[in-house]
């Protein structure tokens, strides 16, 4: 796997993780607007081709757990 797959699978992973933090009301509302913010935010560095945004964007997107 390469940079480019490691980060679009992290957003997908990340993706999934939303509804799960919805399901908290407005507890949950902190961590989808950072997770979404994590989102554009390596999506902007795929479309700039930043490796170095890139790779701060894929570390920045695995801490997000469950």
């Amino acid at each position: 796997m390469n940079l480019v797959e490691g980060i679009l699978e992290q957003c997908n992973r990340v993706r999934a993780l939303i509804p799960l933090y919805e399901m908290c009301g407005p507890g949950g509302a902190v961590g989808v607007a950072m997770m979404r913010q994590s989102i554009a935010i390596a999506e902007s560095a795929l479309s700039s081709g930043d490796v170095i945004a890139m790779m701060a964007s894929y570390k920045d997107l695995e801490d997000y757990k469950e």
